[in-house]
């Protein structure tokens, strides 16, 4: 942007010259506040809003003051509806094809937001809006979470002047991996009522009172993304109290009940068909009364995390109205990023990551209940509830050929300028029109040329023809789907979608050739919930929409159709600082290294020294640590003495003789004596394939101290969220043992840290894969 002419006089005196500062860039007069909030994995059938059974009052007011949409979609994953909503291009045009931490470095799967397309933050921030963001990201490519950069594909490059919240899909509500902007922050140690969307709710409203004190007539775009829905299920215990025994009847009849809510509501048409429950999803009624009771009380916490995330959001929107701003906000509650979840496998988890691994009896979960919701778990609930979440549609989060993955409640409201209340819109639309959608709101158009760069057209439409009227013709006539080969395409009232060949709850193992996936024919305009298959009756309209299929995936880089899921998580695959280097050495304040970054002991032997000085009393804490409890480990003094610990679940000791043991610690018998030491552990892994077992080694100056063996690793991941800290523990303890005295810093001096690595255990395909992506990604970068 050129700068402004100089509008004063200049002469050879200041008596001769008259002064003239620069003007600021204003928004256009009476724009509108934007306020745009998309929850997690929170689908169609979950609110009471849209008949279901959580209570949200608060997207309730919303619909009450505007208008609620149930045509409504989503990408069916979390980072490629959040790509699509702010920058209002399909996910594949702008490199989100899958997850950030899937990305497989294709053009639509690269996980890099091109400048071409810049955000609906960038636009406003250009044009006199102050910007904010509070809550989840997931935008990041995975090895650029580091906080030493570089930055343009956080928040702030992306148009949003304040970020507060966390870098990845999910995180540990208690003891989350939070952000301010570009530095990592702690949240605050010791606090028992501590939780992340209370702390959002919180500093969301000091920023909007803080804005409106300083600058009353200048507008704000703020957008708000808790990731309450999303595993881990978390909340706090008044919360899970209000919600006691009222999952006790299933999910087959709560599933009933919520199509006939919806019916009375209008949200569907009367003669909306209750789609069947998939055959490997169990009927309640053929659960025994522990499964019954713990998979109830899975879902008591799951409702309470949603119902308070509606909560906090109401106390944002009420400090909009009581400083009189409401009427002139622009307000889009889109109730989740996609369906419900079925990552939870058919039978729920204590630990999303972890229990999937090594399994979880019943015996073991029937103990845990009481800590489910609280920072000793990471849960997720079956499969069984995420369907009933989804009602009446078919299939869950991942499918993007359904609508049970797809199709979201979102209500808004503009009092200013939207006289409808309480109306319902049945318009086909996207996530990618809400762009659209705030930039006409706002009076503004979206341009050619951004920050120097020429900008790809936006591939959504405005729905503000929608406001007044109820009846407008759609405008959104055509659009296609497609997550990990499951595809669809939108036509004019009908829909060809594949058949899901890898269940969502099945999240690794084969891989269907995307040609093998049967397609289903839907005509939705008459068929609500694709309820009826139309394939056999109408072939010729089947076949007219696979190839629209073809020419849609073309045109937006969908191509390579790709059926894996899981096995793009290994970070072998994708770029890293870290590809070559087996020898890394850090120091003490180096926390918050995502795993992306940070040195890969997975699959693999290793060695790591810590030279240390004991002073007279004695020290204690942590040296190097990744993960923590529910997947990790952590080289540290406890009491005095050298440790290293392991946990591949957070499964820990011997209660249950059918359950495994998955923590194992390989402690020193005597107390460090004070002055220097060099601590080391050295792990000889079994080999044979990917998270096998080893023989670890712990020495202090040289002399072996301890040893012990680890029967399990982590294949892939140890954390979503948790990070590489050197002299402290940022996230959760790897132990119970130093829970109370998180973040357990080392009160000793630490001098340095080295980790080497051994050979890795990469198959010649995955090696190859390896090689082919760097050669892309540099080709890409230049």
């Amino acid at each position: 942007m050129p700068a402004p002419p100089f509008g004063g006089v200049i002469g050879r005196k200041a008596s001769e010259s008259k002064p003239d500062f620069p003007r600021a860039v204003t928004a256009p007069k009476d724009a509108p506040n934007v306020l745009l909030i998309l929850t997690d994995d929170t689908g169609f059938g979950a609110s009471s809003t849209y008949g279901g059974p959580i209570p949200t009052p608060n997207l309730e007011r919303v619909h009450q003051n505007g208008l609620c949409y149930n045509g409504f979609h989503t990408t069916a994953l979390c980072s490629p509806t959040r790509a699509a909503l702010l920058t209002g291009r399909n996910h594949h045009s702008v490199g989100f094809g899958n997850i950030s931490e899937f990305a497989t470095g294709y053009p639509g799967y690269d996980s890099i937001l091109p400048k071409s397309a810049g955000t609906i933050g960038n636009i406003l921030v250009n044009n006199g809006y102050n910007t904010s963001w509070f809550g989840k990201n997931h935008l990041i490519p995975d090895w650029l979470e580091s906080p030493d950069g570089p930055f343009d594909q956080w928040a702030g490059g992306l148009g949003f002047e304040y970020f507060y919240g966390f870098l990845g899909g999910d995180t540990d509500n208690w003891h989350p991996a939070l952000f301010e902007n570009t530095k990592p922050v702690l949240p605050p140690a010791g606090d028992p009522n501590y939780i992340l969307i209370h702390d959002m709710g919180d500093r969301a409203i000091n920023w909007i009172r803080t804005q409106h004190a300083v600058a009353p007539d200048k507008p704000f775009l703020m957008y708000f993304a808790p990731g309450n829905g999303h595993a881990p299920h978390h909340a706090s215990k008044d919360w899970i109290a209000k919600f006691k025994g009222k999952f006790d009847q299933g999910w087959d009849k709560q599933r009933e009940e919520t199509l006939a809510n919806q019916k009375k509501l209008g949200i569907v048409p009367a003669d909306t068909v209750l789609t069947p429950r998939p055959k490997d999803i169990p009927a309640w009624d053929s659960l025994n009364a522990d499964q019954q009771k713990v998979y109830a009380r899975m879902m008591e916490v799951y409702a309470a995390a949603v119902a308070q995330s509606d909560y906090e959001i109401g106390r944002v929107i009420d400090s909009l109205a009581e400083s009189g701003q409401l009427d002139n906000t622009l307000v889009i509650y889109i109730e989740g990023d996609n369906g419900a979840s079925g990552e939870g496998t058919l039978e729920g988890t204590t630990n999303e990551l972890g229990g999937n691994l090594v399994g979880e009896s019943l015996a073991f979960k029937v103990s845990m209940m009481d800590a489910l919701g609280s920072d000793r778990t990471y849960n997720h609930y079956p499969v069984g509830w995420a369907h009933a979440m989804d009602t009446p549609f078919q299939w869950t989060k991942q499918v993007a050929s359904h609508f049970g993955g797809t199709r979201n409640g979102m209500c808004l409201s503009w009092p200013k300028r939207i006289a409808a209340r309480g109306e319902i819109r049945s318009q086909f639309h996207h996530v990618i029109d809400i762009a659209p959608t705030i930039l006409e709101a706002t009076g503004l158009q979206a341009p050619l040329i951004l920050n120097g760069v020429t900008q790809m057209p936006l591939e959504g439409v405005s729905m503000s023809y929608t406001f007044g009227d109820a009846k407008a013709p759609t405008r959104h006539t055509t659009q296609y789907f497609e997550i990990a080969a499951n595809r669809g395409l939108y036509d004019d009232g009908w829909i060809a979608s594949t058949t899901p060949l890898r269940p969502p709850w099945v999240v690794s193992g084969a891989e269907p050739d995307p040609d093998d996936f049967p397609w289903e024919l839907y005509n939705v305009a008459n068929d609500f919930s694709q309820s009826k298959d139309l394939a056999k009756e109408n072939p010729k309209k089947l076949a007219d929409l696979q190839a629209r299929f073809l020419i849609e995936a073309a045109r937006h880089n969908v191509l390579p159709i790709d059926s894996s899921f899981a096995d793009r998580a290994n970070p072998a695959i994708r770029p890293s600082f870290n590809v070559g280097r087996t020898d890394f050495t850090y120091y003490p304040g180096m926390v918050r290294i995502p795993e992306g970054n940070a040195p890969d002991i997975k699959n693999k032997s290793f060695r790591i020294d810590a030279d240390i000085d004991i002073p007279q009393g004695g020290a204690d804490g942590v040296l190097v640590t990744q993960g923590g409890r529910f997947g990790g480990w952590g080289l540290l003094v406890l009491d005095g003495k050298p440790m290293f610990a392991y946990a591949y679940s957070n499964q820990d000791g011997d209660k249950y003789p059918d359950q495994k043991k998955t923590k194992t610690r390989i402690s020193g018998g005597e107390r460090l004596a004070p002055g220097k030491h060099a601590i080391s552990f050295d792990f000889a892994y079994d080999g044979g394939g990917i998270g096998k077992g080893g023989r670890g080694t712990l020495t202090v100056d040289g002399k072996k101290v301890a040893e012990g063996r680890i029967e399990n690793t982590a294949p892939f991941r140890f954390s979503l969220d948790e990070s590489f800290d050197v002299g402290e523990d940022t996230g959760t303890p790897v132990i119970d043992e130093y829970d109370a005295r998180m973040p357990f810093k080392f009160t000793g001096t630490l001098a340095k840290v080295q980790v080497k690595l051994g050979a890795d255990q990469l198959s010649p395909q995955r090696r190859g894969e390896l090689e082919r992506l760097k050669r892309d990604f540099a080709m890409r970068a230049q």
